[in-house]
């Protein structure tokens, strides 16, 4: 793993997210870039949008003074650090700074949203997993050492997902995790049979050209269905495709993806298909 990207606030999410970040970059060998990306107010932004080099200049002096204080901690020793500032919160920027630097990973602290704020906002997290084209780990609460012993992969065992299952498969490995594959079986138009289900699941194995032993578990949604098979084999990573879906699409049909992540206690990994 060359690189590995950290978009930070200098909230303690971000700080429990360094945490796991750093053992990552230790273990592998990787860089760590470390992106914070200013909010420009619309105080400070003149009516043209512009906004004067001079206050640019102050408010990247600030940001690196808060990033010496964020960075300053024993654990990034042994650490190749890279701390990048960008001038606006546009989030595909992330995406810019991936492709330059060939990232593979990109990792976040979130505490997840809920009710009102969650339907019109969202969360950071959220927007970087809707736009992220590499995986993106989610973690959730302090980790002291990350090392997921129980990885549950979960998708719709169609055509589509077959990246995101390798790329799952690859992260196992990785991380030297048990994978757990599983189809959840729902009511309503989706709902499949036994028999079914298992026909699908063999087509979709045979044309990943892997052979893994996947679990059919029921459940009222999709969603239930992977926080509580997980939560069932104790699993420390939940591995999910999501569509990254935009626009009023996103707004009516959601993205189980981003809800996992937004709602699960355990962190999550997303794939991009």
């Amino acid at each position: 793993m060359k690189s590995i990207i950290l978009p930070v606030d200098f909230s303690k999410q971000s700080e429990q997210a360094l945490k796991v970040a750093a053992g990552l970059a230790k273990t592998h060998g990787s860089e760590l870039l470390v992106l914070h990306m200013l909010e420009l107010s619309p105080a400070i932004m003149a009516d043209s949008g512009y906004v004067s080099q001079e206050q640019i200049v102050h408010l990247i002096k600030i940001g690196e003074k808060r990033f010496n204080d964020f960075l300053d901690k024993p654990y990034l020793k042994g650490v190749n650090i890279i701390p990048i500032i960008k001038h606006y919160k546009v989030f595909s920027e992330i995406s810019d700074v991936a492709e330059k630097h060939n990232a593979e990973l990109i990792v976040m602290g979130s505490h997840g949203t809920d009710g009102l704020q969650e339907i019109f906002f969202g969360s950071n997290t959220e927007r970087v997993v809707r736009t992220s084209d590499i995986p993106v780990l989610v973690i959730k609460g302090d980790i002291e050492k990350f090392r997921p012993e129980r990885f549950v992969f979960a998708c719709d065992f169609k055509e589509e997902s077959v990246p995101a299952l390798q790329k799952a498969i690859e992260m196992a490995k990785l991380l030297k995790s048990q994978l757990y594959p599983v189809y959840i079986n729902t009511p309503g138009d989706e709902f499949l049979s036994t028999e079914d289900a298992y026909n699908r699941i063999s087509k979709f194995l045979n044309l990943a050209k892997v052979g893994l032993e996947v679990q059919i578990y029921n459940d009222y949604t999709v969603e239930k269905g992977v926080l509580n098979y997980s939560e069932s084999v104790a699993a420390d990573l939940i591995g999910i495709p999501t569509h990254g879906r935009k626009g009023l699409s996103h707004f009516f049909m959601g993205s189980i993806g981003e809800n996992i992540a937004n709602h699960s206690n355990t962190a999550v990994v997303t794939f991009k298909i």
